[in-house]
């Protein structure tokens, strides 16, 4: 009877330790979410089901969530690995010299992005296809893929792992970022200020491709075109570089967002439906 007893407290010391341990493990396992930081007009967002809520600063968005803004409205989304949105700080995007943008080398007065951040303009609708994180003996391995079925992107993403992915899905392709500023719309066009993109697309004839996008460049996946950025899309460019500057305060609601209970209405809040 004692040799059973005795047993059974092995056995119970046991499953404690591993539940112990495991516990551990899922706490210090980093968690890739991205957070509300500003709205501009009205936005919302779904968890699933289409049950829509209103998005509001500080809510957290994860791994199949839906975010849609309205016309003349914007939210700033922060992607990383911390646990609320409250612990997110944003660092400022300096201003842009477009002297040499044109040249599409990468240099001059480009700022380095230090962080991952994304901003959805007015009339889009994005999917969070996957938000991911990984710890490995060499760091952290993050994958962040979204599914972009309306509107546009503009975003300021640092440099990433080799092995980490982030990529924004648009109808006719998909646009693989590392450590760029950039600006991306489901209509095809994928615009690139620093660093580089590069963009996989079929084309109208059904073929598939491949275009590396420079600094100062931008390209068309619906006719596989490339130009140099227009001295009007630099302006547009350097207008959002500034207007994420969060340096002097900029952080914050900007208007009054959805109010009431929650939404199940269409899929769509804008009147201009995709």
């Amino acid at each position: 009877m004692k040799t059973i007893n005795k047993s059974l407290a092995w056995l119970l010391a046991g499953v404690l330790t591993i539940t112990l341990v495991s516990a551990a493990n899922a706490q210090s396992t980093p968690q890739r979410t991205g957070k509300v930081v500003r709205i501009k007009g009205d936005a919302r967002y779904s968890t699933g089901n289409k049950v829509w809520q209103p998005l509001k600063v500080g809510v957290v968005l994860k791994s199949g969530n839906i975010v849609q803004t309205a016309k003349d409205s914007f939210a700033d989304v922060v992607l990383n690995e911390e646990a609320t949105a409250a612990a997110v700080v944003l660092k400022p995007i300096s201003a842009v010299s477009s002297a040499s943008a044109g040249s599409g080398g990468g240099g001059g007065g480009y700022p380095t992005p230090d962080q991952d951040v994304i901003r959805i303009l007015d009339d889009s609708y994005v999917v969070f296809d996957s938000l991911t994180a990984t710890s490995t003996g060499a760091g952290t391995v993050t994958e962040s893929l979204l599914d972009l079925k309306k509107g546009s992107i503009f975003g300021s993403v640092k440099k990433q792992a080799a092995a980490s992915r982030f990529e924004i899905k648009i109808p006719n392709g998909v646009a693989g970022i590392r450590g760029t500023i950039f600006l991306i719309s489901a209509a095809g066009s994928v615009s690139c200020l620093t660093g580089s993109v590069i963009a996989a697309y079929t084309d109208s004839s059904g073929n598939v491709g491949t275009q590396p996008v420079g600094a100062g460049q931008q390209f068309n996946t619906a006719t596989g075109e490339t130009s140099v950025l227009s001295a009007s899309a630099l302006g547009a460019f350097n207008g959002l570089v500034n207007d994420c500057n969060y340096s002097h305060g900029g952080r914050g609601h900007e208007g009054g967002g959805h109010g009431g209970d929650h939404d199940h209405g269409g899929d769509h809040v804008s009147h201009h439906r995709p």
